[in-house]
């Protein structure tokens, strides 16, 4: 597993004040989602060397991510996949956004180059499906003229652990095809009716890069993190755009933030010629009631500080930071939802 997904660094004391009341927060933990791991390692860096306080954020995937925060184990949660508003409430949670990033087909066929194999979401539904099971089938050859595809047996790879990159992934799997949308769902976990499992992005990338004939599906930092070939999928407008952090950004051209309840937003299949179809945002979940006033302030600091200053990292790993609006947005937000005995926790500066 690639050491960039786990922050651990030492912790300093900083003092916070809720209230009439000090505590000290020194540290702070995360669990979660994959799909953001390099991101939350980099703003990580930053933000000990600007306060000195630490994040501990362990990349076990979005389902790990959803029970440690449940299990009240960690400060915040991590996940691709968001919980929809009526699930926030059950558990007493509150989620924000962070950033916006893609998912991509990872593929390894010899003598194909990287961004040249496309294939409408119907045929990558029928991979994944085990209806197509090697590379020359017709299904995929009419798709691709002038490319030298062989009679290869195709290898599925897909996640083991529970995932938001999956959620993401069989979300818009089952909006190209009935039949998977039928037969398998769309879910962090589903059951697989082909293939081999992995985890985390890391551990499928790495399952395709050593496997001849193989296809999974990775967060797009990953991508350009290994150097793991990709293929291109049909926008909904019939095109076919490259997954670049441009057109990630135009997939969000129609996200409805200011009227999503429980900041419910799900950027698939967007219109438009240069929208790549599989894009998703990352979220945060925390506790609406805080035990610990001085950590969750420090975990609201820590995101508004990312808010801030994190843009430059957030574009130099490929994934789409959020507009200023939606930020103001959610710094509102943070006072409003998160609190300890009633008071709020952190009054983040509307910047």
């Amino acid at each position: 597993m690639f050491k960039f997904l786990k922050v651990a660094l030492a912790a300093a004391v900083m003092t916070a004040s809720v209230g009439s009341a000090a505590m000290a927060a020194d540290s702070i933990s995360g669990a979660g989602a994959t799909f953001p791991a390099p991101l939350y390692a980099k703003w990580a860096e930053g933000y000990k060397r600007s306060t000195g306080i630490a994040l501990n954020y362990q990349a076990i995937g979005s389902g790990g991510g959803i029970k440690q925060i449940k299990a009240k184990t960690v400060d915040f949660g991590a996940s691709d996949k968001p919980l929809t508003p009526d699930e926030l409430d059950a558990s007493g949670l509150y989620q924000f956004p962070t950033v916006v990033g893609g998912v991509v087909p990872a593929i390894n066929i010899p003598g194909v180059p990287t961004g040249k194999l496309k294939l409408p979401g119907a045929v990558l539904a029928d991979i994944f499906l085990g209806k197509i099971t090697t590379w020359n089938d017709p299904a995929i050859t009419k798709w691709n003229a002038g490319l030298n595809l062989p009679a290869l047996p195709i290898t599925v790879v897909h996640r083991s652990d529970g995932s938001g990159t999956t959620f993401l992934f069989t979300s818009y799997l089952g909006i190209a095809s009935p039949e998977w949308k039928q037969n398998v769902g769309a879910s962090d976990a589903v059951e697989w009716p082909a293939g081999v499992g992995g985890k985390g992005n890391d551990g499928v990338a790495a399952l395709v890069r050593q496997t001849a004939g193989s296809i999974g599906y990775v967060e797009y930092a990953y991508v350009m993190k290994t150097g793991i070939a990709y293929a291109l999928v049909a926008s909904k407008d019939a095109t076919w755009p490259m997954p670049t952090a441009a057109n990630f950004k135009a997939a969000t051209a129609g996200a409805d933030w200011a009227h999503a309840p429980g900041n419910y937003v799900l950027i698939l299949n967007q219109p438009g010629a240069n929208a790549w179809p599989i894009t998703g945002a990352t979220f945060i979940l925390m506790y609406k009631e805080q035990a610990n006033a001085a950590k969750a302030a420090e975990v609201l600091k820590f995101f508004d500080y990312a808010y801030k200053t994190g843009d430059f990292n957030a574009n130099e790993l490929y994934y789409v930071p959020l507009p200023a609006t939606v930020k103001s947005m959610i710094r509102k937000q943070w006072s409003a939802n998160i609190k300890a005995n009633g008071a709020a926790v952190y009054n983040s500066p509307n910047k």
